[in-house]
């Protein structure tokens, strides 16, 4: 049995064992050896905790997440907007996945402040302006490509943080965030790493 990580006592009760739920299905998964595309690949709790702490400070009015999986993260991103009246966008390439993504939203009580849409992240992140914090958590090879499609719609001084930038091969990506004047990047050690990057003013 999986023991409730630490960081899950901070949010409240209803989104509590959502999030209970899937972390333990994602550690079941790893410890069962499972192929990386038939596995959750949730964030780890530490990484969750830190993003909605980040959030708290930073309350941009709209989040995009690239990449929600079944919903972990975005029920922490969607907890952090709730306290300041965001919203966040997911996006999920997976039917079955953004029904889940969507339903544990809803069980979590967070459907009207997050709603995962179905598609690619590179054409839905396109409709939106005034994207203050953008989340790249998908395919580590379209990372490039779904921040070239997003940078123009994050607001200056706006936020894109990417994940698994220490665990993964995320060269190509940090090669590409360091080339570009507009924008400040530093990687951040911490958990699995995220690429820590600001579009400059």
């Amino acid at each position: 049995m999986v023991t409730r990580p630490p960081e899950h006592e901070i949010v409240d009760e209803r989104a509590r064992p959502v999030l209970d739920r899937l972390h333990a299905q994602d550690a079941a998964e790893r410890a069962a050896g499972l192929p990386q595309e038939e596995r959750i690949r949730a964030l780890t709790p530490a990484t969750g905790a830190f993003l909605y702490a980040a959030l708290l400070a930073l309350r941009p009015p709209l989040i995009f997440e690239a990449g929600s999986a079944v919903g972990y993260s975005t029920i922490w991103l969607a907890l952090a907007a709730r306290t300041y009246g965001g919203r966040v966008i997911g996006s999920e390439v997976r039917p079955e996945r953004v029904a889940a993504a969507n339903a544990n939203l809803t069980e979590a009580g967070l459907q009207e402040v997050a709603t995962v849409l179905r598609g690619d992240a590179a054409d839905l992140v396109r409709q939106f302006d005034g994207i203050g914090f953008l989340f790249l958590d998908a395919e580590k090879d379209d990372y490039g490509r779904l921040f070239l499609a997003g940078i123009d719609r994050v607001v200056p001084g706006g936020l894109i943080v990417a994940d698994n930038v220490i665990s993964h091969d995320c060269r190509e990506y940090q090669a590409l965030v360091r080339s570009r004047p507009d924008v400040y990047t530093v990687t951040l050690a911490f958990e699995r790493g995220l690429e820590w990057t600001i579009k400059r003013w």
